[in-house]
């Protein structure tokens, strides 16, 4: 082994999910996480026994309706992501998803938006809102892809950003 790869630094990835169908669905992608130093952000304590091996981190809950709720969540997110620093934030969404996306491209991390396997006829709101400033933004129904190239558009910052979302399969 090299003196290089020996001191090589094993990407770090911030993998964020709501409850429920969210989080089940986030940790169907672990396999897509092995080489990585991984942590998890969720809503719920008693999700800790997921991911027993790995980095957690638990955040409040809140929904749109819960105005107080979601600026408590933005800045929790917000000091997770300057602490933990990484260097790609993906998420199936809801909300903390939303604000990881956001906060996540500003300090750099490659950013990737799962649209949830729930939303049949339509992407999230979540989704929708946010999954333009995604570095890859993904739905699981061929349907609701909007390019079928998944062909992305380019900002004015040079990077690259999706113009509607791409299917490349599903979680199941």
């Amino acid at each position: 082994m090299t003196r290089d790869a020996e001191h090589a630094r094993r990407p770090r990835v911030l993998a964020i999910a709501s409850g429920g169908g969210h989080w089940v669905q986030l940790l169907r992608l672990r396999p897509a996480f092995d080489g990585c130093d991984v942590t998890y952000v969720t809503v719920s304590e008693a999700y800790r026994a997921d991911v027993a091996d790995a980095d957690f981190r638990v955040i409040n809950d809140a929904t749109r309706w819960n105005k107080i709720g979601l600026v408590r969540m933005a800045l929790k997110i917000g000091w997770i992501l300057a602490r933990v620093r990484p260097d790609v934030v993906i998420t199936t969404g809801a909300a903390p998803g939303f604000f990881a996306i956001r906060a996540g491209r500003l300090l750099g991390a490659r950013t990737v938006w799962l649209d949830s396997i729930a939303n049949v006829e339509r992407l999230s709101l979540s989704g929708e809102r946010v999954g333009p400033h995604a570095d890859l933004w993904l739905t699981q129904w061929p349907h609701l892809a909007g390019a079928p190239d998944g062909g992305p558009g380019v900002r004015p910052t040079g990077r690259r950003a999706p113009a509607a979302p791409v299917y490349r399969g599903a979680v199941l």
